[in-house]
């Protein structure tokens, strides 16, 4: 009988793929099979199997932590000591995977290598070597990985899903002509891939999960939209419609009923009934995703921008928050963050809440200095906020102006001639004209004369979700 190992997207745990899973995080999600190479003496069987079941425990009530993660990386290894000669490389992968659980990459690239060097054969443990090669070197490795995936895919003939998987969500992210064992290009070969691993193992949900992503890249390509999200105040597309889209809602329904317990299912299935247009329904399938798993940092980030697409700042803020706790350097969780508590700020709080989004806009400009974001929305609430405090003060509201005015500037020179921010540029510069006219009232003013009447200047856009939704798997 097949033993099955949930373990989940190991792209996900890797952060390769923009929403992938939940990664840099402990994730409780469905992982590929056990190598099925242990030795006869039945102390070993016993060990194995009591540390395999303690796992799928854990990824079925979500029970990771830093200590069960060192629990069950140390039983497996355990279990390897009664071996034959103390080596036993699917005892070193599980632990890998164990360790994977709780984001120590560095403890599971020790033990994927320790298991290859054990077993040359062991295709799973050098798929996870190569996506962290991928993870370190980026999009400069990419061919080179799917290269090593293919390898591993045609050592094992076909018959590891994880492996399967994997290669078709780097053929997804490729999107190249190349042709490989029966299809045309990067986008046939995914489908294909796809099949072939729920071919082997029908309840693979991360198989369902790529092939929902796939009809929904099918359905953005056919419609010309090539990312999802724009800058932080820039309105939203078209929202697209069409068979693929249905497709995707499809195999979401199928999956769920399969395993309505597997987060990244519920991300994806958020993914589509926002393009369907039904965003309450998208907002349930976020907030399950991050029940299910509170460490899914995408599921985190969709809540918050859906949210936050409808001023529902509060429940942005703290889902913001959340998503930092598992990634602090995150821009766009900053950026996020520094829009809700924007979007809170009243007459009752306006110093305390002022000083948080400016703080949360510095962060980002630390993390990234050269892009736009960041300056766009410092610009308004420069614009929109700060001159209010200086209103009584006509010199001190004319440097403010003069700031946002300057702001404005630098994030028009740092989006160029980039098509995401172009909506955002033509603002910017409608803006600072607002900016000049009242200037130029104010500065009338202070020479006494008959200025004539200051026009309102624009109310601050709605905010939007600053990266866009992501997508897991």
């Amino acid at each position: 009988m097949k033993t099955i190992l949930r373990v989940g997207c190991a792209l996900a745990l890797l952060g390769i793929l923009t929403g992938c899973g939940s990664l840099q995080s402990a994730n409780p999600t469905p992982r590929p099979p056990v190598p099925n190479n242990l030795p006869p003496p039945k102390p070993v069987v016993d060990a194995f199997q009591a540390a395999l079941a303690r796992l799928v425990e854990l990824d079925r009530t979500a029970g990771w932590s830093e200590a069960t993660c060192a629990q069950v990386a140390g039983q497996f290894l355990a279990a390897e000591q009664r071996s034959p000669g103390g080596k036993l490389a699917a005892a070193r992968y599980n632990a890998g995977l164990a360790w994977q659980r709780c984001s120590h990459d560095a403890k599971a690239r020790e033990q994927f290598r320790s298991a290859l060097e054990a077993d040359p054969s062991l295709s799973r443990a050098g798929v996870q070597l190569a996506l962290y090669d991928l993870k370190e070197k980026g999009d400069a490795a990419l061919d080179s990985t799917i290269e090593r995936l293919q390898d591993a895919v045609l050592a094992a003939k076909f018959q590891d899903v994880d492996a399967l998987i994997n290669l078709a969500m780097l053929e997804m992210r490729r999107g190249a002509n190349k042709a490989w064992q029966g299809c045309s290009d990067d986008g046939d070969c995914s489908k294909i891939n796809i099949r072939r691993a729920l071919a082997i193992d029908d309840a693979y949900m991360p198989a369902f999960n790529q092939l929902a992503l796939y009809y929904l890249a099918l359905a953005r390509s056919k419609s010309g939209q090539q990312g999802q999200g724009l800058v932080a105040g820039s309105a939203r597309k078209a929202r697209l419609s069409g068979q693929m889209l249905d497709l995707a809602a499809l195999v979401c329904s199928q999956a769920i009923r399969k395993n309505p317990r597997y987060a990244p299912i519920h991300n994806t299935a958020g993914l589509v009934q926002v393009e369907l247009g039904n965003i309450n329904s998208a907002v349930q399938e976020f907030n399950l995703a991050r029940e299910i798993d509170p460490g899914f940092f995408e599921a985190q980030m969709n809540y918050a921008a859906v949210n936050l697409s409808f001023r529902g700042y509060g429940q942005s803020e703290n889902a913001y928050r959340q998503a930092l706790s598992i990634r602090p350097s995150s821009y766009e969780a900053h950026l996020g963050l520094a829009l809700a508590l924007r979007g809170q700020i009243t007459d009752s709080n306006w110093d305390s809440k002022l000083k948080e989004t400016q703080a949360e806009l510095d962060r980002c400009k630390t993390l990234s200095g050269d892009r736009p974001e960041a300056w766009y929305n410092e610009a308004i609430l420069t614009q929109e906020y700060k001159s209010k405090i200086a209103s009584g003060d006509l010199k001190e509201a004319i440097a403010v102006l003069k700031q946002a005015s300057a702001t404005f500037d630098a994030f028009i020179k740092k989006a160029g001639a980039a098509a995401q921010y172009s909506e955002a540029v033509k603002r910017s510069s409608d803006r600072k004209k607002d900016i000049d006219d009242t200037i130029t009232f104010m500065e009338q003013a202070l020479k006494g004369g008959n200025p004539q009447p200051a026009p309102d200047t624009a109310p601050p856009p709605p905010p939007s979700s600053p990266a866009g939704l992501e997508e897991g798997s």
